[in-house]
């Protein structure tokens, strides 16, 4: 791999692009998560999130005529 594609985070994996896409409080769509971090399973990669302790919560959003889900970084748990 080479330096630059380093620089441009060629070496993390979708989940990490995803991660950092929701920590900085981005909404995550199948359209969004494909731009991010090329991955064309949104909700797999969600569910693997979640089983990694990431709290996601979703909610449907209307595109143009298509309905999809949205997904948002959720509030920990306390206790």
């Amino acid at each position: 791999m080479r330096h630059q594609d380093v620089a441009h985070g060629a070496g993390r994996t979708q989940n990490d692009k995803l991660f950092a896409a929701l920590e900085r409080g981005e909404g995550l769509t199948p359209y969004t998560a494909l731009q991010i971090a090329g991955s064309l399973r949104l909700s797999q990669r969600i569910i693997e999130l979640e089983r990694d302790g990431v709290p996601i919560e979703r909610e449907k959003v209307k595109v143009g005529k298509a309905h999809v889900m949205s997904y948002r970084m959720g509030r920990l748990a306390h206790g």
